[in-house]
């Protein structure tokens, strides 16, 4: 089939590639040059904006909408409805608000335009693994781009199947599967994620709770020196925890044996959020480019940054300690998922650090009003 790629970060391109390397002619478009230039060079076809891609495609046109969800979907969406016909189709295949979903396919109803959402799981490695994808849409719709989520998908591979299930019950065991009615693919997903962000915190925390049994906080005869790049090993060959996550968890161990003394992790940052322990934190967020989100599930808060809006949210830290977090958007190729780290300190522990920081800054003896001045003139 032939279809047009809007949005080439890590997920989109390698979709992108996917279709193509298994006979989909492909349109790319991407508002960075470079990265359509870089799927030209490896043989599609590229558009240097979305008229030029929607001049390329064949009647009834497929367009796969792969941008950041919230504004970044909703003004690709609306500018591709001014520019298609009856009978073509828009799939958003992020992380959209089922919600917006159901409206968006209602208002391009009017004009005939078709409208699908797919949630889809994989990340970076869906070049090769395939992506598990969650289809909300008409089902006639659904059945006209079975060829596109059958190359995408991961195929039934060698996973064994269910006891009982019988053979040929569906796609699901090829990895994708027609969940209902628009909407109803990104509402899975949404639950998907919840489920995903809650393992992986579960992980975290559990590990961290060993990587600590023998710190100096542990009563003497009570710590324990845990071995844990072996038991994440372990937990792999038997174990009712064993899973990708867990894979990929022992995985980053065996990598980080690699780092040099105080050498930062893969997505970790380069400067912590320093706070005092039980006290209100005040969080102010915004956007530079595009949207991005501030999240540390420990503390309970998942904030959006929107350019030209200021958000705000809180929290208060009841306990010392490392806490990490991420930006949890599809905010833009190269730079998705960003790491968020807070340390959280003892009051006179961050009073320390505060006024070191101002020194280091030449700003030990400033003011709030010079503090700020000096701010806004960087």
């Amino acid at each position: 089939m032939q279809l047009g790629m809007i949005g080439l970060g890590r997920m989109g391109a390698n979709m992108a590639r996917r279709l193509h390397r298994n006979g989909h002619t492909v349109v790319a478009y991407d508002r960075s040059a470079d990265a359509v230039k870089t799927l030209v060079g490896e043989g599609m076809k590229g558009a240097d904006s979305l008229a030029n891609m929607v001049s390329q495609l064949a009647k009834p046109r497929v367009l796969w909408v792969m941008v950041p969800c919230g504004a970044p979907t909703e003004s690709t969406v609306m500018d591709l409805a001014g520019k298609l016909e009856a009978g073509d189709v828009i799939i958003d295949g992020g992380n959209s608000f089922f919600k917006d979903d159901i409206r968006r396919a209602k208002a391009l109803a009017g004009k005939g335009i078709k409208y699908v959402d797919v949630g889809t799981s994989g990340g970076v490695w869906g070049l090769e693994r395939g992506y598990c994808m969650m289809i909300g849409g008409e089902p006639a719709t659904v059945k006209h781009l079975d060829p596109i989520f059958k190359t995408l998908a991961p195929g039934i591979g060698n996973i064994e199947r269910t006891q009982g299930r019988p053979a040929n019950q569906g796609t699901a065991e090829d990895g994708y599967l027609h969940c209902g009615s628009v909407g109803s693919g990104h509402f899975t997903k949404m639950v998907h994620n919840g489920i995903e962000y809650g393992i992986m915190q579960a992980i975290a925390e559990g590990f961290d709770i060993m990587k600590n049994a023998g710190n100096a906080g542990v009563a003497e005869d009570h710590r324990l020196n845990l071995p844990v790049t072996e038991i994440a090993e372990v937990w792999r060959r038997g174990s009712v925890l064993s899973s990708w996550l867990i894979d990929l968890t022992a995985k980053a161990f065996v990598e980080d044996k690699d780092l040099k003394p105080g050498q930062p992790r893969l997505l970790t940052v380069d400067n912590e959020l320093v706070v005092p322990v039980n006290k209100v934190v005040h969080v102010l967020v915004t956007g530079a480019d595009v949207i991005h989100a501030f999240a540390v599930p420990s503390f309970g808060i998942k904030i959006d940054a929107v350019p030209g809006r200021l958000n705000d949210t809180w929290f208060k830290a009841t306990s010392e300690g490392l806490f990490h977090g991420q930006c949890s958007e599809l905010c833009g190729k190269d730079h998705a998922f960003m790491p968020i780290t807070v340390r959280v300190v003892s009051e006179a522990d961050f009073n320390s650090w505060a006024d070191a920081e101002k020194k280091k800054a030449g700003l030990e003896d400033a003011s709030p009003n010079k503090l700020a001045a000096t701010a806004s003139q960087k």
